[in-house]
């Protein structure tokens, strides 16, 4: 699962690249955002507890990538903000010294070192070239006492710009802050109604549930392969080969929603810092990375390449080759390998669109024991 300018976009706003597209791969799992709606537990068939169970995760999911946008506008925000306030400081700073200079300027006619005495020195110089430097004196100090006002009060505005430029970058700072504590309470109440449906569950049910899932997995599976529509023969760029691997070396490791590692991960975390592993720099979110990066087709997916899920692109996944997927399932599972189809696809993209695939190319070897435990996450493994 999952700006130097004081105004930047607003990830969050509908519309910004954070919106995700429409589907063009119809969704396994119910759009219903209430899930007090859905039958309670005890007396469900196992094929309704399993839609319940999707339905609760995609809602985690959702939620878990609002929070991932949100952490990374206040990122972004409070970047901005200390820049404002270093200018607005400089600005100050520039503001003081014109005063100062100004201050100097009116001492010097009170206390009688005005124009008509620097007249006096330059007439009574003993000497020509005493006079010639007397008279540059005079010159650069009429030019000086010519330009000390205009500075101070281009001083005073740019001050003045500036302040109310620190203002409003401190508000929008804490009005994502606020988005930021709403999101990831959003998650922990998510997360809270998944814990209490598997505390409800039976051990026969938690099984049966699981079996159910991996069958149709299996199933999907079936159909995407025998389709033919994905062609292994492609070999990934270096870049895609990097960021593959490091996706292997991730296995093992725990998901944990918002984590972008080293010891844990979320799905777009992992994603994103495979890609930083290869020098790509990648969006935070899946959907930032499906709106944004170069959509490829299945029948040209090539290792290192990102397979983006649900109607949503809540959840995104390193494609491996051969059917397979490296992913940071869901909460209580592991990062981990898993059938591509294990959950409803909409699509792919490629990161480095430009980059030149390998003449021949060897997988990173796995670890023993990539494949275990559940791609649906409600073993706990």
């Amino acid at each position: 699962m999952d700006a130097t300018d004081p105004g930047p976009t607003d990830p969050l706003a509908p519309g910004s690249p954070t919106t995700p597209t429409t589907p063009t791969t119809p969704a396994a799992v119910p759009e219903d955002d209430d899930a007090a709606a859905l039958p309670p537990p005890g007396g469900d068939s196992v094929s309704a507890l399993l839609t319940r169970m999707r339905t609760l995760y995609q809602q985690a999911e959702e939620a878990t990538e609002r929070f991932n946008a949100a952490e990374e506008a206040l990122k972004l925000q409070t970047t901005d903000t200390r820049k404002v306030t270093a200018r607005l400081t400089a600005a100050r700073t520039a503001l003081a010294q014109g005063r100062a200079a100004a201050g100097r300027i009116a001492r010097d006619q009170y206390q009688g070192r005005s124009e008509f005495s620097s007249y006096l020195r330059l007439l009574f110089a003993p000497d020509p070239r005493s006079a010639l430097d007397q008279g540059h004196l005079m010159a650069r100090a009429s030019r000086e006492r010519a330009s000390a006002v205009p500075r101070l009060e281009g001083a005073e505005r740019r001050a003045g710009a500036l302040a109310s430029a620190s203002r409003k970058a401190l508000d929008r700072q804490q009005t994502l802050a606020a988005a930021q504590r709403a999101r990831r309470d959003e998650v922990r109440a998510r997360l809270a109604e998944v814990e209490k449906l598997l505390a409800s569950l039976s051990p026969d049910q938690v099984a049966r549930l699981t079996e159910l899932e991996r069958e149709q997995t299996a199933g999907a599976q079936r159909e995407l392969l025998d389709s033919g529509v994905l062609d292994d023969r492609h070999t990934p760029s270096p870049a895609g080969a990097e960021a593959l691997r490091f996706a292997v070396e991730q296995i093992g490791k725990p998901y944990e929603w918002g984590a972008e590692g080293p010891e844990a991960y979320d799905c777009s975390g992992l994603t994103q810092r495979a890609w930083a592993a290869a020098g790509r720099e990648v969006p935070r979110t899946s959907q930032e990375q499906w709106a944004t990066l170069p959509r490829v087709s299945l029948s040209e997916l090539r290792p290192g390449d990102l397979v983006v899920y649900f109607p949503g692109a809540t959840h995104v996944a390193v494609y491996l080759g051969e059917g397979l997927v490296v992913q940071a399932p869901r909460p209580g599972g592991k990062v981990k390998v898993s059938p591509i189809a294990a959950n409803p696809l909409l699509g792919a993209v490629r990161p480095d669109p430009g980059g030149t695939a390998l003449a021949s190319y060897t997988p990173p070897e796995l670890p023993a024991g990539a494949r275990d435990g559940g791609d649906e996450g409600y073993d706990r493994g």
